[in-house]
């Protein structure tokens, strides 16, 4: 009898198992929700965030709070959302370049595979190319005549060691044989800035940044890193059109993330209210007027986009010789 008694005592272990779980997932959430940018305020991760956060409280019914973060290029912030509680107040907002940090520092105070449950990819990005209006360079063939004309005397900007504008445009010398010197800055606002008052050259940017300006003639628009033209600048052509042929974009992004432990039925809970969120239509049309695609992943999808960007980074940062980060 002893080993009929173990077997059940197993199956009413696990059934109130179950049961003691259900009441968490019922009554989230029960206090308000953080969502952790880990860039500065200004820029286009702290605009995405602020548009989606409260959509996201409506569908919840408690308050979402967006908190900046920022600091060695996103790690800071990317490091409090992995070391915080697994329960589904804490989240992640980031762009792709968190699958960039395990090939560009030699050490992370987090394990970028291990640390995070990924909720859902919200959209695809794309980045642009553009100079400030003084330089004498029309097209991608004049910015590249023109650097190879002098070496190493052009510059550009940046948004820090292994962000996607430092790679989209470490890509673009390898693939043209030239040489621009790089300018990091914090954030994307003051390259925009550094661009108009023709500080920095030029810069591969996120259309969202720089549209105003191109469209107010303070800057050039060269080509555009997706695969077809971008609606909202037509006439400007892609990087392969503009004469680039091997160029392939890199993978551009903004997603959310849990703790890893969060429970499934909370992570699966977000994921569904966020796609609900981005088919309202003033939050749509938003993200589809700054040149981004709307996605809305499952959590599995999100995962192996996620898994396989980093290593898709970790070649391109290899061939590109871009030196690790401390």
């Amino acid at each position: 009898m002893k080993p009929l008694l173990r077997f059940a005592s197993l199956i009413l272990l696990a059934a109130l198992g179950i049961h003691a779980g259900a009441p968490l997932a019922q009554s989230y959430p029960s206090r308000p929700i953080r969502i952790v940018v880990p860039y500065p305020a200004g820029g286009e991760n702290d605009l995405v965030a602020r548009l989606f956060g409260p959509k996201m409280a409506n569908a919840l019914n408690q308050p979402v709070l967006v908190e900046n973060r920022p600091g060695a290029g996103g790690n800071i912030g990317s490091d409090a959302v992995a070391k915080a509680a697994p329960d589904g107040y804490t989240l992640l907002m980031t762009p792709s370049n968190l699958a960039i940090a395990p090939s560009i520092y030699r050490k992370l105070p987090f394990d970028g595979l291990k640390d995070f449950t990924a909720v859902s990819q919200l959209c695809s990005t794309y980045l642009i190319l553009v100079t400030n209006s003084r330089l004498p360079a029309m097209s991608v063939r004049e910015l590249i005549a023109l650097a190879k004309s002098r070496p190493a005397s052009l510059n550009y900007g940046h948004a820090g060691a292994g962000s996607t504008l430092q790679l989209t445009m470490e890509l673009l010398k390898t693939l043209a044989g030239i040489d621009i010197q790089a300018i990091p800055y914090k954030g994307t606002s003051p390259i925009s800035t550094a661009l108009v008052t023709g500080e920095v050259d030029a810069a591969f940017m996120s259309l969202a940044t720089v549209v105003p300006h191109i469209k107010a003639g303070k800057l050039r628009a060269l080509a555009v890193t997706s695969p077809v033209r971008s609606p909202v600048l037509p006439e400007v052509p892609t990087v392969v059109e503009a004469g680039v042929q091997d160029f392939v974009g890199l993978p551009g992004w903004f997603g959310l993330f849990a703790p890893a432990g969060t429970p499934r039925d909370i992570v699966e809970l977000i994921q569904q209210e966020a796609v609900k969120a981005l088919k309202i239509s003033d939050l749509r049309d938003r993200i589809f007027g700054m040149g981004w695609e709307i996605v809305g992943s499952t959590p599995t999808e999100f995962e192996e986009t996620y898994k396989a960007d980093i290593a898709k980074f970790a070649r391109i940062v290899k061939e590109a010789r871009v030196p690790l980060q401390d």
